[in-house]
């Protein structure tokens, strides 16, 4: 894991409703290049808030985010060139139902990365490969099983050659037996040290696949450390409450 600080989030408050629901109350952390943080804790507590807030789909009521040396809280700042180097996957797969799956990965390098036609194909087959779809490019998203979309959502966002990924409870929308397809997807990228801040209810992911797990509760940072200290030896009463329920 490198040293370089790829993302730096300072003193982040997030309100909403005129300040009637704080849903972030001053977290500071930062991101590592090649690290896989998970960022877990109770319904309510902020974490898809946090998650949305790094690559500003929700924009913050102040502190800052620092990513690659830019602050992406700057008003000056072309927000969607960053964006293209943060990976995006939600609960929802959001695909275009209209297009075939080769066309829904193919779309946003061609438009925005000014790739040809060859290379975004050529691409987009090398990750489907990779995942296990590459047999699957022409086909259209009802086609597929929620596992299958959810890992053509992954690959789509790798498409774009990102820098970190970020997930936001990438297997909550799936049935049980398609979430071990997706989360072994999300385990082969952390192994090739992809850069990754996942929100997520799989404790078992957490402690096998984090360098560092974050306890979201009330809208702050209540513990942080490895997996063995979360999970193995908690100090935080709180987590140790959440931990006796969820495992």
């Amino acid at each position: 894991m490198s040293t370089e600080v790829l993302i730096e989030v300072q003193d982040l408050h997030k309100s909403f409703g005129v300040g009637k629901i704080h849903a972030l109350n001053g977290i500071s952390t930062s991101i590592r290049r090649g690290e896989v943080v998970c960022i877990i804790g109770p319904s309510g507590s902020g974490k898809s808030t946090f998650l949305r807030c790094l690559n500003l789909l929700e924009k913050p009521t102040s502190g800052k985010i620092i990513f690659e040396g830019n602050d992406l809280t700057d008003a000056k700042v072309n927000l969607n060139l960053h964006r293209q180097r943060m990976g995006m996957v939600f609960q929802q797969f959001n695909l275009f139902p209209n297009m075939t799956i080769m066309k829904n990965l193919t779309c946003a390098p061609m438009t925005l990365k000014k790739l040809s036609k060859a290379d975004a194909e050529a691409r987009a087959l090398e990750l489907l490969r990779r995942v296990g779809l590459a047999d699957r490019a022409s086909s259209y998203p009802y086609q597929l099983s929620g596992g299958q979309k959810q890992r053509v959502a992954i690959v789509r966002a790798l498409c774009m050659q990102p820098d970190v990924m970020l997930f936001d409870e990438p297997t909550s929308a799936l049935d049980p037996e398609m979430v071990g397809e997706v989360l072994d997807v999300m385990k082969e990228l952390a192994a090739a040290g992809m850069t990754m801040a996942v929100v997520t209810h799989e404790m078992g992911f957490a402690r096998e696949v984090a360098s560092r797990v974050l306890f979201l509760d009330e809208g702050k940072i209540a513990a942080s450390g490895t997996p063995d200290e979360i999970f193995n030896h908690p100090e935080n009463e709180r987590l140790k409450s959440f931990l006796a329920k969820v495992l």
